[in-house]
């Protein structure tokens, strides 16, 4: 069964963002044709990039490093949770993404963001560097913004079009991993 990591990009304390995880992960875990994990940064603390050689080889050093690419290796596709910081996403998740190159490859990936403008600079960022690591990002996007899907700037209250968004969202990334299927069998 293809499976689909939900990514937390955020570990800040009070962070909105595991709102927003668990908020995907359980409309998509009542899906049947995929499996979904939710992946939390939390979990995986990798210090700034600290492999002596690039990622495009995978010859990782670390423990923290090899960990780190085995669950990612583990999924055919990837819902990213992305805050907006400065116009960017999260230092965390573009530290995680860094670690690693072939992992990400022909896999599919869809953004689900929030922050002052729905988090849509962060993912417009985003999609730069999947590219270059060759991951197919689908277009639907959830952008949920601060001013009128949390309230009091906290708690999550998304409105249905939302849900009908994620939902698209998730047909899109469960339907390119498998299309991407054969070109990780490939390599």
């Amino acid at each position: 069964m293809t499976r689909i990591g939900i990514i937390l990009g955020s570990t800040r304390p009070n962070r909105n963002g595991e709102q927003v995880a668990k908020w995907v992960y359980d409309i998509a875990s009542r899906r049947s044709d995929a499996e979904f994990e939710l992946v939390d940064l939390r979990d995986y603390p990798l210090p700034h990039l600290d492999e002596p050689l690039p990622p495009s080889m995978g010859q990782y050093q670390n423990e923290h490093t090899k960990m780190w690419a085995e669950k990612i290796a583990s999924f055919d596709g990837f819902v990213f949770v992305t805050p907006e910081y400065n116009h960017s996403t999260s230092g965390v998740l573009k530290n995680a993404i860094d670690y690693l190159y072939n992992e990400w490859n022909n896999k599919a990936v869809g953004f689900v963001s929030y922050g002052g403008v729905g988090g849509a600079r962060a993912v417009e960022h985003l999609r730069l560097v999947v590219g270059e690591l060759q991951m197919a990002d689908v277009r639907q996007q959830v952008a949920l913004s601060l001013m009128t899907e949390f309230e009091n700037f906290s708690v999550l209250k998304p409105n249905d079009y939302n849900v009908q968004a994620l939902d698209t969202l998730l047909h899109q990334v469960v339907a390119w991993s498998g299309a991407l299927a054969p070109l990780r069998a490939a390599a």
